[in-house]
C-alpha cells in the first residue's frame, strides 16, 4: 500500500519545521495562552507573515501538527506486520514499534503528550489507538471469545486503548525510565495477568 503524497518543496518543509520547533519550545517555557503568533514567528526567525502562509492561526497549526503526529504513528505501526505467531508477540511488536518511535521524538512528545494544555493531541492519539485496538479484535478473531467471556467489545476497546495510552503519557511524564521493549513485555505479561488470578481463585 503506497500512498506517495506529492512532494511538497523542501523550502516549505523547512520552513514549517522551523514553526512547530519553536512552537514546542515555548510550550516547554510558559502557558499556551501566552504563546502568540508573533512569538512563534520570532523564536523560529522568521516574518509573521510567514506563518500565515502555513498556518490560519495557532489552533490550526495545533491541529495539523496532531495529524501529521498520528500519520507518524501509524507508519510506525504499520512497519511491523508480524509474521504470523500469535497476538501477543504480534502486539509486542506493534507496541515496540510505536514506543521506540515516542522515544526517538521524545522532546515533541513529553510536550505534547505530556502537558494536560494540549488536548487535541491526545484526543487524536486516543482515537488512533481504539481503532488500532479494533482492528487487532478482529484481526485475530477475538470477538467470538470476548462474547463467551461476557465481554462488551466497545468497552474491551475502550479499556485497552486508555490503557495504552495512560502508560504512554505516565512513561513520558516520568521520564521514559524503561525501555520500548521492557514496557511491551510488561504488557504482554499483565494482558495474561487476569487470567492467572481467576485460575488461582478457584484453587
Amino acid at each position: 500500500m503506497n500512498h506517495t503524497k506529492p512532494r511538497t518543496d523542501p523550502r516549505i518543509v523547512r520552513t514549517r519545521q522551523l514553526l512547530k520547533d519553536a512552537f514546542i519550545d515555548l510550550l516547554q517555557e510558559m502557558e499556551i495562552e501566552k504563546i502568540s503568533v508573533n512569538r512563534i514567528a520570532e523564536r523560529a526567525t522568521i516574518n509573521r507573515v510567514t506563518f500565515y502562509l502555513h498556518y490560519r492561526d495557532i489552533p490550526d497549526m495545533m491541529d495539523k501538527m496532531a495529524e501529521e503526529m498520528i500519520e507518524d504513528m501509524q507508519q510506525a505501526l504499520d512497519q511491523s506486520t508480524p509474521l504470523d505467531d500469535g497476538a501477543a508477540e504480534g502486539d509486542s511488536l506493534v507496541l515496540v514499534n510505536l514506543l521506540e518511535h515516542i522515544a526517538d521524538n521524545a522532546k515533541f512528545y513529553k510536550v505534547v503528550l505530556g502537558s494536560r494544555r494540549t488536548p487535541v493531541f491526545t484526543e487524536r492519539m486516543l482515537k488512533m489507538l481504539s481503532d488500532s485496538v479494533k482492528r487487532r479484535i478482529e484481526q485475530f478473531g477475538m470477538d467470538d471469545t470476548m462474547v463467551e467471556a461476557g465481554i462488551q467489545k466497545d468497552i474491551a476497546i475502550w479499556y485497552g486503548s486508555a490503557a495504552l495510552i495512560g502508560t504512554i503519557v505516565a512513561w513520558l511524564r516520568n521520564d521514559m525510565p524503561y525501555t520500548p521493549a521492557y514496557i511491551a513485555k510488561q504488557f504482554t505479561l499483565l494482558r495474561a495477568f487476569p487470567q492467572w488470578k481467576s485460575d488461582h481463585h478457584h484453587m
